[in-house]
């Protein structure tokens, strides 16, 4: 992979990007962002003035991200915070009557929804590999691979592949397979495999990987798209293509020999030639690579920036930085959505979105790390 110099305009430009996130962006998650007598994350803050919104819910998924993000961050206090976002969501959000974790408390912290939902599981696998990392917390461990098994034992289909979503007590299918939280459970269990476990891991990473390929490849274009391939109303969403080959590519001893590493690229060719205009990635693609919904969603920008940095391409990233710190970052925080003319369309910050920006800055850091 290409490395930038250390004094390179991307260089700097990429510290604006980490400085940003360091002084503004995690100390309103632990203050304003962050209600105290509940120990959890707000939903989201309104981006005019940093103050929650009014709640509605809290969910575990929010709770786990936060957990990532101050699991690996470095501003004064970020080690502490994870340690309480860790405690909250073991507190609150474990289904003591059939084990895995609820999807979602009320706005007092009260059980809402006790949907076993894949999603939630993949981030809390996610979650607590990282808070190992940081911490050596036994506990975070065990529930690491607590969270796994229940996932293998319940969420797992015939097919190889893995339900959306299930009832309070495993047992009803709430909703089949779908791209976005098996995505998210390859990620987990990349993280995972860092920690303990490796062989198994790898072992399913395979079988998933092997499976996504068989049932969401459209071959016309090399993506993987949202839904199982011949379902109504199918699409493919740039972001998603993006966010795969950063996975796959840092994981090449676990994915050699199999479809995903020689269709993935192909895919993201595909991807940038209908999805990017300008440095700017849209939201969703029809089968034909026409545009479906032309939002900016901040997610889509970081995974694009994630993905050039990962695959080196620094060419292109350097122009789609400084666009996306233009066009995206505000003294206030940051922008959700803008629509593709580049008016601002969503007001809030939602809590899981410095998930995002964490994971982009880590890649975009390996960059310049390397030419040191």
């Amino acid at each position: 992979m290409a490395a930038a110099q250390t004094h390179s305009p991307l260089a700097r430009h990429i510290r604006v990007l980490g400085d940003h996130f360091d002084s503004l962006i995690l100390p309103m998650w632990m203050g304003p962002g962050f209600n105290q007598t509940l120990g959890l994350p707000y939903e989201s803050l309104d981006a005019a003035s940093g103050r929650p919104l009014p709640p509605v819910r809290y969910r575990a998924m929010a709770c786990a991200r936060q957990l990532y993000v101050f699991s690996n961050a470095r501003a004064p206090g970020a080690r502490e915070h994870a340690g309480r976002l860790f405690e909250s969501l073991t507190r609150t959000f474990r289904n003591a009557e059939h084990g895995g974790w609820r999807f979602s408390v009320d706005a007092e912290g009260k059980p809402l929804d006790d949907t076993q939902d894949l999603y939630t599981h993949a981030f809390v696998v996610f979650a607590c590999a990282a808070y190992f990392r940081s911490s050596r917390a036994a506990q975070a461990r065990r529930l690491m691979l607590e969270t796994a098994e229940h996932i293998e034992a319940h969420f797992r289909t015939g097919d190889e592949l893995y339900a959306s979503a299930l009832g309070a007590d495993w047992r009803r299918v709430v909703r089949g397979p779908a791209q976005n939280p098996m995505m998210h459970l390859t990620e987990s269990y990349l993280a995972a495999a860092q920690i303990a476990e490796p062989a198994l891991f790898a072992q399913r990473l395979r079988r998933l990987g092997q499976a996504v390929a068989a049932a969401f490849l459209h071959p016309p274009s090399q993506c993987i798209a949202e839904e199982a391939m011949g379902t109504a109303d199918n699409r493919l969403e740039p972001g998603h293509q993006f966010e795969w080959m950063t996975l796959v590519h840092g994981a090449q001893d676990v994915y050699d020999g199999l479809e995903l590493p020689d269709f993935l690229p192909r895919g993201v060719a595909w991807a940038r030639r209908h999805g990017v205009d300008d440095g700017s990635v849209r939201a969703a693609l029809d089968m034909r690579g026409g545009v479906l919904d032309d939002t900016r969603r901040i997610w889509a920008q970081t995974e694009y920036l994630r993905m050039l940095a990962a695959t080196g391409d620094l060419a292109v990233l350097e122009p789609a930085l400084v666009r996306f710190n233009r066009d995206f970052l505000h003294p206030g925080g940051w922008h959700e959505c803008l629509d593709g003319q580049g008016q601002v369309t969503r007001g809030d910050m939602p809590s899981t979105s410095p998930y995002h920006l964490a994971t982009c800055l880590e890649e975009l850091q390996n960059v310049i790390k390397l030419a040191r």
